[in-house]
């Protein structure tokens, strides 16, 4: 693959401001694309992704929406098409995150995370998907977690919308295919990202030692699939879920 093979092509990225949405952003702009930058509160994170893309010879548009709201949604994608162009790209990785007992799974918090996590990928998806109907073309990226293949005792409303989130991947490529839309996901393991700020190193530790590759992951190794799946080496696949956990999970 030429390694601007997405020249022309325009992306949009939820929660692109940082971790694997940064990296993502980072990774489109060099092969070619002009990429929607979305971010909820980070207003300077964004910019300095936004330099990034520019730095690589991409334009780019900085979005501010909660992906849960409809309406933010619908004013993003409107805002990205006016000044980049109709949206070919879209990843969704905007998320939240809990790392809580059952005790503490409140209905809010469980509302909340499915309301980010899973009606935010169904809303964005939604937004886009006419326009791609129109032009019978569409790449589609949702960026799950080995946290909806495995149980996960201490992270249950986000163990269960990243398991959601497979199943939809599943649904919607198969409804969209006709229209040459192609929809897969990717299943991140332990990641160096914000989420492990508050982790302490010896559980870092000893889940380094259950990984088999011996090591985190970085966002750029989850951008990397992200990129494959957008692009035109992965032009047979649809409904698929790559899974990137250094070997920690293994699927049948």
């Amino acid at each position: 693959m030429n390694e601007r093979d997405l020249t022309g092509r325009v992306a949009l990225v939820t929660g692109g401001s940082r971790g694997i949405g940064r990296a993502c952003c980072e990774l489109l702009a060099k092969s070619g694309a002009d990429v929607a930058i979305n971010y909820q509160r980070s207003e300077q994170a964004a910019r300095e992704v936004g330099e990034l893309v520019a730095a690589c010879g991409g334009n780019y548009h900085l979005c501010q929406a909660n992906v849960s709201s409809p309406e933010e949604v619908q004013a993003m994608v409107a805002g990205v098409e006016q000044a980049l162009g109709p949206i070919d790209l879209l990843v969704n990785n905007a998320g939240i995150f809990d790392y809580v007992s059952h005790e503490e799974t409140t209905l809010e918090l469980w509302q909340r995370t499915l309301d980010v996590n899973l009606t935010g990928a169904y809303l964005v998806t939604w937004s886009v998907k006419p326009g791609m109907i129109q032009r019978q073309f569409g790449r589609i990226v949702n960026i799950s977690s080995i946290a909806g293949l495995r149980p996960r005792p201490m992270s249950i409303a986000y163990s269960v919308s990243k398991a959601g989130l497979i199943s939809f991947t599943k649904c919607v490529a198969e409804a969209l295919a006709p229209h040459n839309v192609r929809v897969n996901a990717v299943s991140p393991g332990l990641i160096r990202t914000e989420i492990l700020d508050g982790v302490e190193q010896e559980t870092l530790d000893q889940l380094v030692d259950s990984t088999p590759l011996g090591r985190i992951g970085e966002p750029d190794d989850i951008a990397q699939l992200v990129l494959f799946l957008l692009s035109e080496r992965s032009r047979f696949m649809t409904g698929q879920t790559l899974v990137a956990s250094g070997g920690r999970v293994t699927l049948p």
